[in-house]
């Protein structure tokens, strides 16, 4: 069902949507009309659609470097940190199921029924990461997993066990709010998922400040507490904010969804190459401190890895705000220009920014004076940062044909990119294992040449699916066959 909004360049947002009628055009396989849209897209309407969501990546990137911060001034904050980092990896990887569960959300919470299914859905995996995690935590697979698999140093596991089961909870929370910041996105409440954001970031820095001062618990305790309050305080607030829709659009007696009733198995496939994705995605970071734990330098290494790693995930939060703007703004020939012109901008600040900050004296003020690092660790994590320079750039490249890629409804190669990165990631691991390259370093040049490699893939799968010449630096026009 096409969308019923028409575009306001000089407002840069919709107008009024039918809420029956509507279906997202997150992972739609229809053509998608957005009314007539003003040939020459300017640019400070897109910036004005992306911004918002720019906000919301930023303030949950900064989530990590703050608690970080508070853990390198805290004692023996080596080690807490090389275990927070363990502790992060492993939890994140476990609720990479349900990271899209936000765009399943989006696209099919369109009645009550759906409403229903969708949350016993959501229910189902929050008991199933659950388990995972108490089992990782609580049983003898957590010395076979970060011990024996990971070669974790023993000093380091000894403290990454408690932050685990501290982090129980922390699938089970992710899962509940994205489902409900679907519904929010879905409805017109974009604002709420916003507020949520700052909601967690505000709950989080303030136990992470309160516990470093008034308590003399260990770093890694105390980073742990703090991440699962905020996710605990996020969903809480989702809870809440999404109430009033509960009540007027999917309350009892609403009006149902004119197509086909939504059925648990369709509701399953449909979300199962989704969380393939994010799986592949997210399987990069265990790869990584496996191939840190086994590097020359261990403990400072996997103590660096959190800072640097973090460091770029505030770098990428413009490229991670860009798909959905692909996808909402890109209806074909005349809006492709202003959005490479949108998406090249991004790709010079980004790099601007990380060049700005690594070759100047704002990267020893970062690394020694906010996060407070040991000289030996902040050295090993600025040498690795360097080779991080063009990452964020690369990302934006990728954000922005993925983009392409799902608004045309091919979303196979999005998946197949991601598997080749994860690939490309394991074998120059292996190589920097193979002639002994510093940890961080080899780590770097990884993620980047899979990016790079990524890239290369995406860009030849666009050309297959655009019915006019994609180009990255110059576009020409040329007459659409047939």
């Amino acid at each position: 069902m096409p969308h019923n909004g028409t575009y306001e360049p000089s407002r840069g947002r919709y107008g009024s949507i039918k809420r029956r009628t509507f279906r997202p055009f997150l992972y739609c396989n229809e053509s998608l009309t957005l009314g007539k849209l003003h040939p020459h897209m300017r640019q400070r309407d897109i910036f004005s659609f992306w911004l918002p969501l720019f906000a919301s990546w930023l303030l949950m990137t900064t989530e990590g470097p703050v608690v970080s911060a508070f853990i390198n001034r805290l004692p023996d904050e080596v080690i807490m940190l090389a275990a927070m980092g363990i502790v992060t990896s492993l939890s994140v990887t476990i609720e990479s199921p349900i990271i899209n569960l936000l765009a399943t959300s989006t696209a099919l919470t369109r009645d009550r029924p759906a409403y229903l299914l969708l949350r016993k859905f959501t229910f189902h995996w929050m008991i199933i990461l659950t388990l995972i995690t108490v089992l990782l935590a609580f049983t003898p697979l957590f010395e076979f997993i970060v011990v024996d698999l990971m070669n974790v140093p023993q000093p380091v596991a000894d403290w990454v066990r408690p932050g685990l089961r501290i982090m129980s909870f922390w699938s089970a929370a992710i899962a509940w709010r994205r489902f409900l910041q679907g519904i929010m996105i879905r409805y017109n409440q974009t604002r709420k998922v916003a507020w949520g954001t700052i909601v967690r970031l505000g709950a989080s820095g303030g136990i992470v400040l309160l516990l470093s001062m008034l308590s003399q618990w260990p770093g890694v305790v105390v980073g742990s507490v703090a991440l699962m309050a905020g996710v605990i305080a996020e969903a809480l607030y989702a809870t809440i904010a999404v109430q009033p829709i509960l009540r007027r659009e999917l309350a009892p007696g609403s009006p149902l969804y004119d197509g086909q009733p939504l059925t648990y198995r369709k509701l399953f496939w449909f979300h199962l190459p989704l969380a393939a994705t994010s799986l592949l995605a997210l399987l990069v970071q265990p790869l990584v401190a496996f191939s840190l734990a086994r590097s020359s330098n261990p403990t400072l290494s996997l103590a660096a890895w959190p800072v640097v790693f973090q460091f770029t995930l505030v770098a990428r939060s413009a490229a991670f705000a860009l798909p959905e703007v692909i996808i909402a703004l890109f209806i074909g020939q005349d809006t492709f220009r202003p959005l490479r012109r949108f998406t090249t901008t991004l790709v010079i600040a980004s790099t601007l920014f990380m060049v700005s900050i690594i070759l100047t004296p704002l990267s020893s003020l970062y690394l020694l004076g906010i996060q407070d690092l040991t000289q030996p660790v902040a050295f090993i994590a600025r040498a690795g940062l360097l080779y991080f320079i063009p990452y964020p750039a690369l990302a934006t490249l990728i954000s922005w044909i993925r983009g392409l890629l799902i608004n045309r409804g091919a979303t196979r190669p999005v998946n197949g990119g991601m598997a080749i990165n994860l690939f490309v990631t394991a074998i120059v691991l292996y190589i920097g294992l193979l002639y002994n390259w510093p940890g961080i370093n080899a780590a770097a040049i990884a993620l980047c040449l899979a990016a790079v490699a990524e890239f290369v893939f995406l860009w030849w799968r666009v050309e297959g699916v655009l019915d006019f010449k994609f180009s990255i630096i110059e576009f020409r026009r040329t007459p659409v066959a047939g």
